[in-house]
């Protein structure tokens, strides 16, 4: 069989998951072909298309609109619809990103359909069963042949739990992206212009973990701390926290406080120049966490855990919960050191991936 005519089918379904296939989306397609399906997870088409536009990001073949629902109504109906793409296109392998439900999805479909599935960012760890990313990631782990890890606390995650074959510590896919669209955000992006916010005079915050969003307590100590800070604070909003914000009669303490800027979720090349001009970064999302680190910016997690416990170790990171008192104190005192241990890679995991998948295939 010739190279051309190996088929790989990825499966996607948020936005972090955009990211991280923009880069591997480009590798891959030099030596296969690559059919990518699209759960609809994060199901706003506008918001789904910039970021597919900005990264330059194939059109999905399959675009599955699976939408909201519980976890278990909504991983159900992608593993209705996901199955049968698998059995449509019979692919040689399944690669699936992250930790979300989509990832779940693919990655049970295709263990039970005997299809070989690689998984990128395994080995993740927030050692919170709590969180239903820690059971995605899990589970996707344990059913899949190929393992990219993007450091070696991965690796050795995996070891702990017996999984020592097909593992591979290849760097971070959202550190390959954070490279290739930095420039780009910069000379593209005027997210700064529209706000009127100035470069180091403000702070980025994002919330939408569901340990804080569904927890009023949590949602409520992140908000009296926003309130709080001295400077702008530049606060996208994921439309499920904002009806919660307003469930809970927190949004008139937010809209009374003009320091606080509420917006709409943000296209990546906007959400980049927030994130490397702002002063500080508070967040209870991975991957901003990780961008934050990628571009020297202190951040202040709004969680009690976190997987990426390298950029804490430099560091750059507090986890701090959802305290305001330990909030704003960690705003206070966070002051990273210059030197970074660099532990995601040197900016090319999706060139070490694409060769791994061509290796498994014998490309």
């Amino acid at each position: 069989m010739t190279a051309s005519r190996r088929k790989i089918v990825s499966i996607v379904g948020a936005r972090p998951q955009f990211i991280k296939a923009a880069p591997l989306c480009r590798a891959v397609r030099r030596s296969m072909t690559e059919i990518l399906v699209h759960t609809g997870q994060h199901y706003d088409d506008n918001m789904s298309r910039l970021f597919f536009d900005e990264m330059g990001i194939p059109r999905p073949d399959y675009n599955l609109e699976v939408g909201s629902g519980g976890h278990g109504s909504q991983t159900g109906l992608m593993m209705e619809r996901i199955e049968k793409v698998l059995l449509g296109e019979k692919p040689e392998l399944v690669l699936v990103y992250g930790d979300t439900n989509s990832t779940l999805a693919g990655a049970v479909d295709a263990a039970k359909l005997h299809i070989p599935v690689g998984h990128v960012e395994a080995g993740l760890r927030s050692f919170n069963r709590r969180m239903p990313e820690e059971i995605n990631r899990i589970v996707a782990d344990h059913c899949s042949d190929l393992l990219f890890c993007p450091t070696e606390t991965a690796v050795g995650n995996l070891a702990k739990e017996g999984i020592l074959r097909g593992v591979h510590l290849t760097g971070d896919v959202m550190f390959d992206a954070a490279l290739m669209f930095a420039e780009k955000a910069e000379s593209r992006s005027s997210i700064l212009e529209k706000l009127n916010v100035t470069p180091c005079e403000y702070y980025l915050c994002t919330i939408h973990r569901a340990e804080n969003t569904d927890d009023e307590s949590n949602l409520r100590g992140i908000v009296e701390a926003l309130v709080s800070l001295e400077k702008t604070v530049v606060l996208p909003l994921h439309p499920r926290t904002r009806k919660l914000l307003a469930a809970y009669k927190m949004d008139g303490l937010l809209g009374s406080c003009p320091r606080i800027r509420v917006l709409d979720p943000v296209g990546y090349l906007d959400m980049i120049r927030l994130e490397r001009n702002a002063a500080a970064v508070l967040t209870d999302s991975g991957g901003v966490q990780k961008e934050a680190y990628f571009y020297r910016v202190p951040c202040i997690t709004l969680r009690n855990e976190t997987e990426w416990v390298e950029t804490v170790r430099d560091g750059w990171n507090s986890v701090a919960g959802a305290g305001p008192e330990a909030i704003l104190e960690a705003v206070r005192t966070l002051r990273p050191p210059e030197e970074q241990s660099l532990p995601f890679g040197d900016g090319n995991a999706a060139d070490r991936i694409s060769r791994l998948i061509c290796e498994k295939l014998d490309i």
